[in-house]
């Protein structure tokens, strides 16, 4: 499997591939907020010393707020995507049922740990035979979503058991509504988070894990002593709180959804799924618009199974929407 159909955003690939290509690229492959949180700035100590307690606890106060939860139902993370990895080495379920399609690393990272997996459209319904499910609510790359109500009731169907439900929310800022957050702390549920989506930060590296207590010292054990650095706690703390920012680029991403489409209509293409950050859609032929449209360097996602489906970001000012328009009709 190539590395842009793995995750998208391998745009060094793609050049090298694409040499041809008019510059500048358009890379609209990862389904991130192109309009990232303005406020970058950074003291000194942010940098130049080892991160502090208090740098931590203003981050993670400021997350748990934002969330709706206590603080001490999470821990700080560099990123969810670590998580996923850490995850089999702390609780070792022997089945896990996985939505499918989702983010691919979730059946990588249980299969590696020797668990049996069953890849499905309706993994809550193995809530009273499998040992633990995983789901991303809203789902990637399709938009699926997930009722918390639902969610619960196979929580607590796993929980009687000794099981898990573990809930990706790498999207949940778009939809806080979705969140199972409602339930942190509880038997049975584990929820990733993520900042880099939604803020647009993906390189800042900054997650957050919601569990009972066990779990969450389990993982801060294998972490370590310093798990975020301290630019990414000082801007997380900074972002977390700034609720206006949080709503107000909610209501401009839902517009740029609306124009992104009004161009995909205008081609004949319809999104058969999304969130407010990329849709989902579906060609009869999608690798070969794919390399069409790579050819007029606009990257979009591409995916190994599936030969008929795209995932498409949002473009970041109307030139970019412009050439997306145009690259489509060619």
């Amino acid at each position: 499997m190539t590395a842009d159909m793995r995750h998208g955003g391998a745009l060094d690939l793609m050049r090298e591939a694409y040499p041809e290509a008019p510059q500048p690229w358009i890379d609209l492959s990862t389904g991130i907020n192109p309009w990232p949180y303005p406020d970058l700035t950074l003291s000194p100590e942010a940098l130049a010393h080892l991160p502090t307690q208090q740098m931590y606890d203003a981050c993670r106060d400021a997350m748990a707020s934002a969330f709706g939860t206590k603080p001490d139902t999470l821990i700080l993370s560099p990123g969810s995507e670590l998580l996923i990895r850490l995850l089999p080495d702390v609780i070792t379920p022997r089945s896990v049922a996985i939505l499918s399609p989702t983010y691919g690393d979730h059946a990588e990272a249980w299969t590696r740990a020797g668990a049996s997996v069953i890849e499905t459209p309706d993994p809550l319904t193995f809530a009273d035979t499998v040992d633990a499910i995983v789901i991303t609510n809203p789902n990637n790359p399709d938009g699926r979503l997930f009722d918390p109500e639902a969610l619960n009731d196979a929580r607590k169907a796993l929980a009687d058991r000794g099981g898990w439900l573990i809930i990706d929310e790498a999207y949940a800022d778009l939809m806080p509504e979705y969140s199972m957050v409602r339930y942190s702390g509880a038997d049975g549920v584990i929820i990733l988070r993520s900042f880099g989506k939604f803020f647009g930060l993906a390189g800042r590296r900054l997650g957050a894990l919601i569990a009972p207590e066990p779990i969450l010292k389990a993982i801060s054990d294998r972490l370590g002593v310093w798990p975020v650095s301290g630019a990414a706690l000082e801007i997380g703390a900074r972002a977390y709180a700034d609720i206006a920012w949080q709503e107000q680029t909610r209501d401009k991403l839902k517009a740029a959804t609306d124009r992104l489409d009004t161009i995909l209509t205008s081609v004949g293409l319809s999104s058969v799924g999304g969130t407010s950050l990329f849709r989902f859609i579906e060609t009869p032929n999608a690798h070969a618009l794919f390399d069409q449209l790579t050819r007029t360097g606009i990257y979009v996602r591409r995916f190994e199974t599936s030969k008929t489906h795209l995932r498409i970001g949002l473009p970041a000012n109307p030139e970019a929407e412009a050439r997306l328009a145009a690259a489509l009709t060619l």
